[in-house]
């Protein structure tokens, strides 16, 4: 064989190398996305998440924008559990269209549930923006410690179930009324409950990775703790930390490119959320 013979032969191979290769990717498809969006502590679906929504929907997202029972309408209308089963809820919406891959994703409060949820549910990522709300801090103790006691006090003379009036907080807002029932509100601020940050960080599934963002104009508060609380997640390749120069409320909206890119590059390492899958990390 000649050496320009040669030389054609191995461009030949070459090519259809290069050929075989594209039609192996053209026929792997990107898995659909499917993702859950829970707004923060007051707001609603067409608030500060809406733009966010509506990009990933844009991009091809099968997106569920939940009004959470922490919204300025529903007043902490259904406790813990409940919630939980709500989010479950639209994954198993989302799957019925077609998500092959799964997130949860939440602003502010909605943030530190989407991570509560992470510890105990099988999806593939979390995505937890600008979270807050953790009842276990000073600031919430001293806000809400005497409502915390009311409901504790009505729980144990059977009243858990009746409507009274207790306390919120919000950084931006201040303390500030709700009704709601005991039984609900204590599920909620429990010092050592499911908002406990701390503890449910560290409670986290070593599977599931999470994108912990933390804007630069975030509350001062939630600045100071960003390392702690993103140290203290469970290790994972995929877990990132991300920054987006904005103030908190915009923070979901700054953070829409850096969500499809992270999204995509678990989608296409991830095994499937295996629905009822335990999770660990709970039993």
């Amino acid at each position: 064989m000649t050496r320009t013979m040669r030389t054609f032969a191995t461009l030949a191979l070459a090519f259809v190398a290069a050929c075989l290769s594209h039609l192996s990717t053209a026929q792997t498809p990107s898995p659909t996305i499917g993702i859950v969006i829970m707004h923060g502590k007051g707001g609603s679906p067409t608030g500060y998440v809406a733009g966010l929504a509506s990009s990933l929907e844009g991009k091809g997202y099968l997106v569920a924008n939940l009004e959470m029972t922490w919204s300025g309408r529903r007043d902490y209308d259904v406790n813990v559990g409940a919630a939980v089963k709500e989010v479950e809820s639209a994954l198993d919406a989302l799957r019925s269209k077609g998500a092959q891959k799964l997130f949860v994703a939440g602003h502010s409060q909605g943030g530190l549930f989407a991570l509560y949820f992470g510890g105990k549910q099988p999806v593939d990522g979390i995505v937890a923006i600008a979270p807050g709300g953790n009842v276990a801090n000073p600031i919430f103790r001293d806000k809400l410690g005497t409502s915390v006691v009311l409901a504790r006090k009505l729980i144990a003379e059977g009243k858990g179930d009746e409507k009274a009036r207790f306390s919120d907080y919000e950084n931006a807002k201040g303390t500030y009324p709700i009704l709601t029932t005991p039984t609900a509100y204590f599920s909620w601020f429990d010092p050592d409950g499911a908002m406990n940050q701390t503890t449910e960080v560290e409670r986290m599934n070593p599977q599931v990775p999470v994108l912990y963002i933390v804007p630069t104009g975030d509350y001062p508060g939630l600045l100071k703790v960003k390392n702690q609380f993103f140290s203290l997640l469970p290790k994972n390749p995929l877990t990132r930390l991300y920054a987006p120069d904005s103030s908190h409320i915009n923070a979901p909206s700054a953070s829409c490119d850096e969500i499809v890119r992270w999204t995509a590059e678990v989608a296409s390492q991830a095994l499937p959320a295996l629905r009822g899958a335990p999770a660990g990390g709970r039993p």
